[in-house]
């Protein structure tokens, strides 16, 4: 991990996002395009990574640490088209209570 991306990390935010994404078993990686990464505001909060059940294709992860909440991997599409969600409904937008009832509690 880069030295800046740890200082990114470590750092304390200004305020708690009320919803985080959480990409779910249905997630394709959109053939090595997915839009929700090249959507997303927040560099390297949404990346790809090798599906370990189907090696040939990705999927995609984000980490919640740098997740604000903004709700546009879900909603913006190419060339600033609006989307009812992931073509596949593969992010899950959950409020902050209940991704840290499942997940632990963030350290915010």
């Amino acid at each position: 991990m880069a030295v800046a991306e740890r200082a990114k990390r470590s750092a304390q935010r200004k305020r708690k996002p009320k919803e985080l994404a959480v990409i779910n078993e249905a997630c394709t990686g959109c053939s090595g395009s997915p839009i929700c990464i090249t959507e997303c505001p927040v560099e390297n909060c949404m990346y790809e990574v090798q599906n370990p059940y189907a090696p040939a294709f990705n999927v995609v992860l984000v980490d919640e640490l740098l997740c604000i909440g903004c709700k546009k991997c879900v909603s913006k599409g190419p060339m600033d088209t609006f989307l009812e969600g992931c073509p596949w409904d593969a992010i899950d937008m959950l409020p902050l209570s209940d991704y840290e009832k499942k997940y632990g509690e963030m350290p915010y």
